[in-house]
């Protein structure tokens, strides 16, 4: 577990603990899910995203139980929930081997001021270490309404490694 102490005139009075998720913070991080889609599709103004609190609340179980998907979830000290990261592993001959994807961050917007992104991001950074990855990588959402979001990772020392994210629905 991660302390993070909060501290400055802008910071909210309390101090944050960062832990890996277990099955019983599945419901909690599935809400924080939802709330993070439509943060981006409400910016975008497009429906990019299906979201279904009861499927991803079990897609995440399962996730978590088959040791797919590594979550991390920031809590206040009064237990309540501030934040997450998710991530995955990946293997690639361009990335010479074992590395990260960061699939999700998302931290409420009553407590960005506390600097949990860049904490969330650290210990995904840890971890990722800890399991021998060259890398760690992460798609931002569309720009240009989230540059504030593509200068955040630029800051955590992330930099640009190819074009556009894309998909084919199967």
């Amino acid at each position: 577990m991660l302390l993070i102490p909060a501290e400055g005139p802008d910071k909210m009075n309390a101090d944050f603990s960062i832990q890996r998720a277990t099955a019983g913070d599945v419901p909690e991080v599935a809400v924080l899910v939802g709330e993070l889609l439509a943060e981006i599709m409400a910016a975008i103004n497009d429906q990019v995203f299906h979201f279904d609190l009861n499927e991803t609340t079990d897609r995440l179980a399962d996730f978590l139980d088959r040791d797919k998907y590594f979550v991390f979830i920031a809590r206040s000290n009064d237990g309540a929930a501030a934040g997450f990261i998710s991530l995955y592993e990946s293997y690639a001959l361009y990335a010479e081997g074992k590395f990260g994807t960061i699939s999700e961050l998302y931290v409420r917007p009553g407590y960005r001021a506390n600097e949990l992104g860049r904490c969330l991001v650290s210990q995904a950074k840890s971890f990722g270490a800890s399991r021998d990855w060259t890398r760690l990588e992460v798609t931002t959402p569309p720009l240009p309404q989230f540059d504030r979001t593509l200068a955040f990772y630029g800051r955590e020392g992330f930099t640009v490694s190819g074009g556009r994210k894309m998909k084919a629905t199967l």
